[in-house]
């Protein structure tokens, strides 16, 4: 009894132990539980209390109850690494239906909507409203993390819960970042060319004021930009030239360690020019930058991409009495991009719309500068030159030839790092340096390192305006013809985040959770084999054991 009473003792204080000192070994070839290194470090700097409230409690199918296990333990990695982590999972299902129906609404006026699932149990179909949701709180700021990544209809459950697996650090951490901010990142759009205005933006700065501060300029108002002022400029789809005063300023920001994103229509592609109309002739946008982005490694070519995996728009198909009938068909000029690379900005990303792009070519520099594809076409695109004439009646095909869209991806997106040549490179006369100088500023004709993105489409960042005279829009990224919403925001956000700070918690997105499925094949040729090791063996180690023990037990009382 006095050892039994011992033994149950040691237990005990073993598993108090275990729950004040949470640790585990990490074998997996991928490291999927390991910290990064900047999370860790933004961890360890925390000196207050985070509060972080997940609403993921309560019984769920098998992939929902995969997420809130890795979602727990991902919170109990980082208490390890700091104590002022405090988590609690709720059922926000939980109570009367007038609760229920009072919480519903509360989460609905912060913008926490569930998702409802669908089950099939038994041969019974029944429904289940699902809050993939953790909210994180830090004094009165608080960040509403969504934790199902890529819900969407063309991928299937099992990947849809791996992609947000993998990125539970990323998104835990960063709302943890940026609750903690204090200084706020400035993101300044360039207005007086034609740009996108404040509503075709205004879902884009909406989700950006969240952590940043937005602004426009006019570079008439300026001689110089300094990076301090401006963490990132944003040229958002020009349409009217700049001037060479305006491309000087815009140059120089670069070369003092500025970061620029690039958002560029090289032509005028737009479906509202083809209203009442049958075809329609794109021509080039006068923006003179061409030779500005040459200089730096790019060339946007005067081409439009078709591509095969693209948007629906809607046609008249008849008429029934009066009324006009309509139907979706294939409009080869929007690509539905899927992002493939495994950069932080794109990694795990679902599908971005794209609206009359084209193509980008790299170009070699005379200093040294990275480039990183992260968006392109689908491997079925191909490439109409201007001039290009756009008829309805030719493009829109119920069953187009595959093998006539055979020119591969075409790179759509780009990332810029490096050290960039300036444009005005020999360029400065000793006139105009005079003149800088006397304004207290030095024409520079290399930078320092930095980087920049380019897109060749402007409308990305572009959300369709529903009433311009009420001001009402769509959010960023949803086709007001397919009812669908594409990543448009999330990729747009998460370069934004990467140009400010590419060292901070975004390369918690590279992580990857790697699916290993059975090899159906291997295991019914090998079926046998496998019967015994997890079958046979285990039973064959335990009846060794036993004989080990009972051996060991008669030779002690026999001695």
């Amino acid at each position: 009894m006095l050892q039994f009473g011992l033994f149950c003792g040691i237990l005990l204080f073993v598993n108090i132990l275990g729950q004040a000192f949470y640790t585990h070994l990490d074998l997996t070839e991928e490291k999927r539980y390991t910290l990064t290194k900047p999370t860790i470090e933004l961890l360890e700097g925390l000196n207050d209390r985070i509060y972080i409230k997940v609403l993921l409690e309560g019984e769920f199918p098998a992939g929902f109850k995969r997420l809130q296990s890795e979602t727990r333990e991902m919170l109990r990695d980082f208490r390890v690494e700091n104590g002022n982590i405090e988590f609690e999972f709720e059922n926000p299902l939980e109570g009367s239906a007038q609760e229920v129906k009072e919480r519903q609404k509360a989460l609905a006026d912060e913008g926490i909507v569930p998702l409802n699932l669908r089950l099939n149990e038994q041969g019974a179909t029944s429904q289940k409203l699902v809050y993939p949701t953790a909210i994180v709180r830090f004094g009165s700021n608080k960040v509403n993390v969504n934790l199902l990544e890529n819900n969407s209809p063309t991928l299937s459950p099992d990947l849809a819960i791996n992609n947000s697996v993998s990125l539970l650090e990323y998104k835990l951490a960063n709302a943890i970042k940026k609750v903690m901010s204090n200084k706020r990142p400035k993101v300044i759009f360039t207005k007086g060319h034609g740009e996108l205005g404040p509503i075709q933006t205004k879902d884009l700065e909406r989700s950006l004021n969240q952590f940043y501060d937005t602004d426009r300029l006019s570079l008439d108002s300026v001689v110089q930009i300094k990076p301090e002022d401006c963490d990132l400029l944003v040229v958002a789809k020009p349409t009217t030239p700049f001037s060479e005063q305006h491309k000087f300023v815009i140059d120089q920001f670069l070369m003092n360690g500025g970061r620029i994103l690039w958002l560029i229509d090289r032509m005028n592609g737009d479906l509202d020019s083809l209203r009442g109309s049958v075809n329609f002739i794109p021509t080039d946008y006068p923006i003179n930058l061409e030779d500005m982005l040459f200089k730096y490694g790019v060339r946007i070519q005067p081409d439009l991409i078709m591509d095969l995996e693209c948007t629906k728009i809607p046609l008249q198909v008849g008429t029934v009495g009066n009324a006009p009938q309509f139907d979706l068909f294939k409009w080869f000029y929007h690509p539905a991009v899927q992002p493939s690379g495994k950069h932080a900005t794109v990694k795990n990303m679902d599908r971005v719309e794209l609206r009359f792009c084209s193509s980008i070519d790299t170009i070699r520099t005379k200093t040294p500068v990275t480039k990183t594809v992260l968006l392109s076409s689908s491997k079925y695109s191909k490439l109409q030159f201007s001039p290009i004439d756009i008829n309805f009646r030719e493009t829109v095909q119920l069953n187009p030839d595959p093998v006539k869209f055979n020119k591969g991806p075409q790179i759509t997106g780009l990332l810029l790092e490096g050290i960039f040549p300036s444009a005005y490179q020999f360029r400065v006369s000793e006139e105009m340096r005079a003149g800088l100088a006397q304004l207290g500023i030095q024409a520079k004709e290399q930078s320092v390192p930095t980087r920049q993105i380019v897109i060749s489409d402007g409308d990305v960042a572009a959300n369709f305006i529903r009433d311009p005279e009420a001001k009402e829009w769509y959010p960023l990224g949803f086709n007001r013809f397919e009812k669908t919403t594409y990543a448009n925001k999330d990729l747009l956000l998460n370069i934004v985040e990467y140009l400010i700070d590419p060292k901070g918690v975004i390369e918690a997105r590279t992580r990857e959770v790697k699916i290993r499925p059975i090899d159906e094949v291997k295991a019914r040729n090998n079926a046998l084999m496998l019967r015994i090791l997890n079958i046979g063996l285990p039973l064959l180690f335990l009846a060794l054991f036993a004989v080990a023990f009972l051996f060991a037990r008669r030779r002690y009382y026999t001695s």
